[in-house]
């Protein structure tokens, strides 16, 4: 089993930036990606970004791209999330995610709200 802590949630203005980051422990060697998901109120769960934690690549929505940003710090089983120009409809629950195999989210943590002000 893989536990996950995220961190690094708040309110923000439009514009603003911040930073989130989830901790992974547990069986980490058998990490394929780690992946953030949102949910905004009313809304389905959608995928924001994910890294593929052998050589660093990434993959964004179409929504995120080119004002978020994901890496890994594989020393510290930790993946982060610098989210630059933020906007109201960015605000959502988000949540980290990890499996074993591409596409596979098995893991789940309890996520951290991100609130943008406008």
């Amino acid at each position: 089993q893989v536990q996950l802590v995220e961190s690094g949630g708040g309110l923000v203005q439009a514009g603003g930036s911040l930073r989130l980051s989830c901790a992974a422990s547990g069986r980490t060697f058998s990490i394929y990606a780690m992946a953030w998901f949102r949910q905004a109120p009313g809304k389905e769960r959608e995928f924001v970004t994910y890294i593929r934690w052998s050589d660093g690549t990434a993959y964004y929505a179409d929504s995120v791209r080119g004002r978020f940003t994901i890496s890994r710090d594989n020393a510290k089983n930790t993946v982060y999330l610098q989210m630059n120009s933020l906007k109201s409809e960015d605000t959502a629950v988000y949540y980290c995610a990890t499996g074993g195999a591409p596409g596979q989210y098995a893991y789940w943590g309890q996520g951290t709200q991100v609130t943008v002000s406008s």
